[in-house]
Order: C-alpha cells, then structure tokens, then sequence
C-alpha cells in the first residue's frame, strides 16, 4: 500500500537554471553529454556544472553574453568562470567575416574576461576547472593546418622581411586563447601536480604540431608557452625533448619544410643552457643526431642564428665537443652555396672562440684545408669572411701555437690571392695576413715561400712538358695524314 500511494506522487523534475552540460570527459573530448564517472566521484553534490548561468551549445543557438565577473558576488565567480569557458567552446567560421558577427564579439569579449580573471584570481582553481579551460584551448587551437602556401627555399637574395606575412584567419580569437592558457600555465593558483593530468603528453604534442603554423605571431605565442610548460611541469621534459627532436628529424630527412624550426631551436636553446654537466649521453646524441644535422637543408639561413646558439652552448658546456662539432660543420659544409658558406665561417669562429688548444689540434688539419678553399673563392664575400678569422685573437691564438702545420696548409691560398685574386678588398685582407705570418715566425714564412716557388716551378715545368707532348703529337699526326688540310686537335 506505501509503495502504491508513493509511486502516485509527482516526480521532481530538473531545474530549468541548470542549462546544459557539455562533454568534460577529457580535455580533448567532444560530443559526450555525460560526466566521466570519475569526476562525478570527485565533485559529488556541490557539481559546479549546475550553474545558473546557461550558454550555448553551438553557434546556431542563441549565443548572449554572461555577466561581468565584477557583477556578481565572490562565491558565484567560479560557476561563473566554468560558464564562459563553455561558451567560449564554439567555435566560429573566420573565413567568411559578415558571419556571426555578433556572436564572434560576444566570444571575444568573453575570452577578455577570462584572461583577465586568471591574471587577477587569488584563490586555487579546482580540478574542474582546470580540465574545462584545457578543453576550451583544444577546441579553439588544436585545428588541422593549412597546405603551405609557399616553401621553404632560399635563395641568396633572400629576406625573411620582403615576403609578405601569413595571417591567420582566427587569429583575433586565438590570440586570447594562447593569451589564456600562457597565464594559465604561469599561475601560481594552478596546482601543477593536478593539472598535469590535463596538460598531459597528448596535450603537448599538438602543441608542438601547431609550430608548422604560417603565421609568425602564433609561433611566438607557442615558444613561450612551451616554454612555460617546459619549467613548470618537469614530468613532461623527457618527451618534449623527444617530441621535438622527431619534428627535426622528419625535417633533415623527409621534407625539409618546416615553418617553426627557428622557434623550437629558440626553445632548445634555453633549455641546453640548463642541462647539468657532467652532459648526459642523451644529450651528446641530440647533438650528432640532431643539430648537426640541422646544417644540411638549404633553407638554414632561416634558423642558422638560433642553430648557431645551440651550437655554441654545447662548447661551453664540453670543450671535449668542439672537434665532434668543427668535423661535423667540414661534413655539411656547402660547395656551391656562397650564402651558406658565409654563415658556415661565421659560425665555425664562434665556435673556435670556445675551443681549447688540445681539441683544436685534434682538427685543424682538414679545417685549414677547407678555409684554404674558402680563400680562394672567386666569391669576394667568401673570401673575405675566412680572411676576417684573423681578426679575432683567440684564433689568432691558435693558429700562433700550430703555425708550423698550418702556414703550409694555407700559404698558397694567400700567395694566389695576392697574385690574382679580382677583389682589391680581398687582396688588401690577404697582405695583411701575410704580414702577420712574416711577424709570427719569419724563418717559417720564408720557407713556405721557398716551397711554394719550387711548386710553381715545377708545375709550369710539366705544363710545358704536357704542351711539347701535344705539339709532338699533332705534328706526327698531320704528317701520317692522308687527308689534305690541317687537323685541329684539342688540347687537354
């Protein structure tokens, strides 16, 4: 009878001011309307999903404004909060701009309140709220990238400065969402332990996927963020690491295109500046693997000055490294690229102004080999950056203490430049070398001269005896000849 009369009485039905519930499953999921069980345990009764501030489900509902924050009492701000980032989950089609016009400055203004409450809250954000506003960047910013609308080949006129700049077509919604997550990840009210759960591996690899982006500004705003991501969750350096070794390598051996290598190496370049010392193993082979190999693409001048960084720091860390690294810049170095050559020397002294005498010794001999070559480079740029190495005294240095080896090495390439060389700024760069070998060891000069004459001598002794053999032989041929007239033969 109890059951009966119980069974007769009205069901409560839900309230109208809980609006709807969106997919919170995870911070990549869309489409459930459930609760993960989980965080349904974890909530329990006092779920700030109920909110009484409803919002839309998708851009063809109505789509109005939430209150300010500054309007409602300090309590209610959280539920507040959870409610504008589920508004700011839609999200709108930038490639027509007479659409949703409304609706697109309705979210904007949103993410404006959002950036300014996380940069202002003094109270802890709950775990909730942590897995919404990870969602909410998801939706906006993890997005398939555009087919690249040029590549990345370089000429030696180019300038980074004369290309038109890409724009992207979101880009006045996704900046304040980079803008919201940066100070999100910077907090100090963000628990780094809890949050990692949803700033998690999977979340940091399309992060990294989002440098191929076009667009320069979004790069910049991804570099900083990583970054953050990088200091603050340490669980996470391992597989960043590795995550962006494997961008370097698909881009040394596939493609060579890649629109954020100059903005990860900015990364890296912070990161090594860190690594403990005695080096890891790890590290030493991120190096050979890695940024050595960097130097083979022909579009290195658009990230040569932050390779270079990278390069340098791991010489002040090891000195040990700085033959692995010399060897491996003569392994890469160009043959008919005069641009790239330029920024090969550039780096090659930056990189001796870090090498100790022992490590020097270990490769000066195919160094010099190859700057002898740089010498004598029909390219005046060439030529005069391998003759401004000798304006830089820990070089000087250097080659002071093993002059013995490589005046030799390089003597004929200053004696050929002087005789000559077309460039008169080249030529003035060589006497003045010349000068300084004369000042370090005379006796050493005045040998190599010797010898270098004595080679000369000799060349243009078989070169006169190569020319009697062709007369010989063009003579015996036109007498044996039946055929009347003058054979021309062509000499070798």
């Amino acid at each position: 009878m109890i059951k009966q009369i119980l069974g007769r009485l009205p069901r409560s039905k839900p309230s109208k001011s809980e609006g709807p519930i969106h997919d919170v499953g995870g911070a990549f999921g869309v489409g459930n309307p459930t609760t993960s069980p989980v965080m349904q345990t974890r909530l329990g009764a006092k779920d700030v999903r109920l909110t009484p501030f409803p919002v839309a489900g998708s851009a063809n509902e109505s789509y109005e404004p939430l209150p300010l924050f500054r309007d409602v009492p300090s309590s209610e701000r959280p539920k507040l909060f959870i409610s504008k980032l589920d508004l700011c989950c839609v999200v709108f089609d930038f490639k027509d701009n007479t659409k949703n016009v409304k609706e697109k400055e309705i979210k904007r203004q949103t993410l404006l309140e959002l950036v300014d409450y996380v940069g202002t809250c003094t109270t802890k954000f709950s775990e909730f709220a942590m897995e919404q506003l990870t969602r909410m960047v998801a939706l906006n910013a993890f997005r398939p990238l555009p087919p690249p609308s040029r590549q990345n080949t370089v000429l030696e006129s180019f300038d980074a400065e004369d290309e038109e700049p890409v724009i992207e077509p979101s880009w006045l919604h996704l900046q304040v969402v980079y803008e919201l997550l940066l100070r999100f990840v910077m907090s100090p009210e963000v628990d780094a332990k809890i949050c990692k759960r949803y700033i998690n591996h999977s979340f940091v690899l399309k992060l990294i996927d989002l440098f191929d982006s076009e667009d320069q500004r979004e790069r910049e705003y991804l570099k900083t963020i990583l970054h953050r991501i990088y200091g603050k969750y340490m669980v996470h350096r391992p597989s960043i690491r590795r995550a962006i070794n494997n961008v370097f390598y698909c881009f040394i051996f596939e493609t060579e295109r890649h629109n954020g290598i100059a903005e990860l190496l900015d990364i890296l370049g912070s990161i090594i500046n860190g690594f403990a010392l005695p080096l890891k193993e790890e590290h030493k082979l991120f190096l050979v693997r890695a940024l050595i190999p960097l130097h083979k693409p022909k579009c290195v001048p658009m990230y040569h000055r932050q390779l270079t960084y990278c390069i340098t720091q791991f010489v002040e860390k090891d000195f040990k490294l700085a033959d692995t690294i010399i060897r491996g810049l003569l392994r890469y170095w160009p043959i008919t690229n005069s641009h790239k050559e330029v920024l090969f020397l550039t780096e090659l002294e930056e990189v001796l102004e870090a090498t100790q005498p022992a490590e020097f010794q270990r490769c000066m001999v195919p160094l010099f080999r190859q700057i002898g070559q740089s010498l004598n480079s029909s390219h005046f740029q060439v030529a005069e950056r391998a003759l401004f190495l000798w304006n830089n005294d820990h070089v000087v240095n250097l080659v002071a203490q093993n002059r013995a080896i490589i005046l030799p090495l390089i003597f004929p390439s200053l004696e050929k430049n002087t005789r000559k060389h077309w460039n008169q700024a080249v030529h003035s760069l060589t006497l003045n070398v010349k000068k300084m070998f004369m000042e370090m060891d005379q006796e050493l000069f005045l040998e190599c001269s010797r010898r270098f004459e004595e080679d000369e001598a000799k060349k243009e002794t078989a070169q006169e005896r190569r020319e009697s053999v062709w007369q010989q032989l063009e003579t015996l041929a036109l007498s044996k000849s039946k055929v009347p007239g003058n054979i021309l033969l062509l000499k070798k």
